[in-house]
């Protein structure tokens, strides 16, 4: 793998090369070291990073940056874009995910529409069109080993009240739920910040338990985006205690920003460890930029999770 010019540099090379994995240190030297000098230790949490986090350490390749991911220890994987990837690519990386022990987290089910109505609306074609993205997204979580996929409700339909409109996006993922349930796969619906997602149906988590609820099935439940809720509603932990049983998924990102944790006003030191109290022992996507540029930034983002990681 060819490696960006900053392993070539002597300063950033001593910070970083503690904690590298030896196939990165190979490349920056010349030489390996012991795997057991090199290893980094497995984070307690399934933090998953996604494609694109560490392309400067880890190279484009998206096989190398699996490997990457698991050898600074992350136990799972995101891929928001996995549906659209050529089936080949998605069984290369499902094979190097099975070989490394990460665990698949989300990708996006169905086409998301961000402009127009579409399971709000009730419209029958709409919902046909969102029921076969579901059970094609089914091929793709079977290829990958994936048990959540995230759904998105849509838009509003400003011409119809909020009570029809949820009748109607509940029914879609009643169906949708006949499909998944077979399979033990679960699509979590995703409530979006009015500031980032104007006009979408699903903005808050109590409007996502109300549909839980009421869809009644362990293939629908909630994603509960940290970064979209501190800005949507904030009372992140009172809000987790109140709709845990319907949650099946977190997603991370600090604000303002949407960058790694430390970055930004969110305490998720706090926050995990009151997740992990739950019980808790799902995946939490790291659905977020990094803070800053190049190899420095990507590092940082890896230093960061280690200092919000369990104790």
């Amino acid at each position: 793998m060819e490696r960006r010019s900053f392993l070539k540099n002597s300063a950033l090379l001593t910070p970083l090369a503690a904690c590298a994995p030896a196939s990165a240190v190979v490349a920056a030297t010349g030489h390996s070291e012991s795997p057991a000098s090199t290893a980094a230790p497995t984070f307690k949490m399934k933090f998953a990073p996604h494609l694109g986090m560490f392309k400067n350490l880890a190279g484009d390749d998206p096989i190398d940056q699996l490997n990457f991911m698991a050898d600074q220890g992350f136990t799972a994987f995101e891929d928001n874009s996995m549906r659209e990837r050529d089936i080949s690519v998605q069984e290369k990386m499902a094979s190097t995910m099975g070989k490394r022990g990460l665990e698949m987290g989300v990708f996006v089910a169905h086409k998301i529409y961000w402009k127009e109505a579409n399971l709000a609306s009730g419209k029958e074609d709409m919902r046909a069109e969102f029921l076969d993205y579901i059970k094609k997204a089914v091929d793709v979580a079977k290829r990958v080993n994936a048990k959540w996929m995230t759904v998105v409700p849509g838009h509003l339909d400003l011409r119809q009240d909020m009570g029809y409109q949820t009748a109607h996006v509940i029914e879609s993922l009643k169906q949708a739920s006949s499909i998944l349930e077979p399979h033990d796969i679960t699509m979590v619906l995703e409530p979006l910040n009015f500031r980032n997602h104007p006009g979408l149906f699903l903005t808050k988590i109590a409007q996502g338990y109300e549909i839980c609820r009421s869809v009644g099935s362990p293939s629908c439940k909630i994603l509960f985006d940290i970064y979209h809720q501190q800005i949507q509603e904030g009372n992140i932990i009172p809000n987790i205690d109140a709709s845990y049983e319907e949650v099946a998924y977190f997603q991370i990102g600090d604000n303002p920003g949407r960058k790694e944790p430390t970055t930004g006003e969110i305490n998720y030191k706090n926050i995990f460890k009151h997740i992990h109290s739950k019980g808790f022992t799902g995946i939490l996507g790291m659905e977020h930029g990094n803070f800053r540029d190049g190899a420095e930034g990507e590092q940082a983002v890896i230093d960061a999770y280690r200092s919000v990681d369990l104790e």
